[in-house]
């Protein structure tokens, strides 16, 4: 998979803005604010119908102007396939060969990209709710059906926690809507826990040799899901739904008390182990970063062995902040096999054949010329 073409309008500091890219390692070389990520950021949107970025929309529409656009042109399965994106203050528009999604969770997955930024290091000693980013970005390129469960397990919570917080203001006093909730929400969550500890399984499968290879044979990585309510992959999705019934059950007095809901897939989080040892609270900053980009290696594998084709993948002034080895061992793994777009303030110094061999492109002031 690949894209050939792209197109914005009013985007962040793109007027207007239309360039080609070739099957290979794309290089974006410019100074520092003058709209090399946002390319990248362009291209990510179109795939995921949001930002890395940002979470307000109004913040990717050119100052002064109403409504920015995407359009892309990418092969996938020898067709060409057209995708556009209308972020306007209403909302967003997406069309998929010129056909508007009713719902972008059927727009999403039809471009499938992987971002590694620098913040992207933080994955493993960020936050829970980084990681929980992580695991929902990834498997809702590949799954509508979890994109839709997901949806759906946040708007019943949103119900829940409305629901918990008038019993807890006591201006309700019948709990028979709280029961109501809570056997939707046991529901809801059982189906994304089943969905992510899948996930997390073949996570693992094609990130420990990335991390064995990386570590020169003298790690093991060791992935492990964290849950707030005791399930695990050997239950069945009905053995699932009731031991989050009996948990809500236990914890109802105090999500009353609290007015939220205490358990559920939105209180999860990842451990990640390298020699047995808890990576986030005893790894090395330089054991942290080499599981991040096994992670993110490994994510190319994965989503090839679900769809049947690589991911495009976006670098955004990553490279720099790797050492030589974690710079050649990235560039080898994408060498000749993904898409791949590259920003950065220089090449200097970086020494591999990828490079050499790419399409270079610079940007000035929202302008981008192709080096050809």
């Amino acid at each position: 998979m690949y894209i050939k073409e792209l197109k914005l309008k009013n985007y962040r500091n793109y007027e207007d803005l239309t360039i080609q890219f070739e099957n290979k390692v794309n290089v974006i070389l410019g100074e520092n604010a003058q709209g090399k990520t946002n390319v990248m950021e362009s291209i990510y949107v179109l795939a995921m119908a949001k930002s890395h970025r940002t979470s307000n929309d109004k913040e990717l529409i050119r100052w002064g102007e109403e409504y920015a656009r995407i359009e892309g042109s990418i092969e996938k399965y020898n067709r060409l396939t057209a995708l556009q994106l209308i972020i306007s203050k209403k909302g967003k528009k997406a069309k998929l060969n010129y056909i508007e999604q009713e719902k972008l969770s059927q727009y999403v997955g039809a471009m499938n990209v992987i971002m590694f930024a620098p913040e992207d290091l933080n994955l493993v000693k960020g936050s829970p709710g980084v990681r929980r980013r992580f695991i929902d970005m990834e498997i809702g390129q590949v799954s509508a059906v979890y994109l839709h469960d997901l949806s759906r397990y946040q708007k019943i919570m949103q119900q829940r926690n409305h629901y918990l917080k008038m019993l807890q203001m006591r201006k309700q006093t019948d709990q028979t809507m709280l029961d109501v909730l809570t056997a939707q929400l046991s529901e809801a969550a059982a189906k994304i826990i089943h969905k992510r500890l899948q996930f997390i399984s073949e996570l693992q499968k094609w990130a420990q040799p990335i991390h064995f290879g990386i570590s020169r044979g003298l790690e093991t990585l060791i992935i492990k899901y964290k849950p707030s309510v005791d399930v695990s992959e050997e239950h069945d999705l009905t053995k699932m739904i009731n031991v989050y019934e009996q948990k809500f059950a236990e914890i109802r007095t105090k999500e009353i008390e609290r007015g939220a809901t205490l358990a559920g897939p939105h209180r999860d989080d990842l451990i990640f182990f390298v020699n047995d040892y808890d990576v986030q609270t005893y790894g090395s900053q330089g054991q942290q970063r080499t599981t991040a980009l096994s992670l993110k290696l490994a994510e190319i594998d994965l989503i090839h062995n679900e769809i049947g084709e690589y991911p495009i993948l976006l670098l955004d002034d990553v490279l720099s902040e790797l050492d030589d080895f974690r710079q050649s061992h990235l560039l080898n793994t994408i060498q000749g096999k993904v898409q791949t777009f590259v920003t950065t303030t220089s090449v200097e110094g970086i020494d591999h054949q990828t490079l050499r061999e790419a399409a270079t492109f610079h940007v000035q002031a929202g302008k981008l010329i192709d080096d050809k």
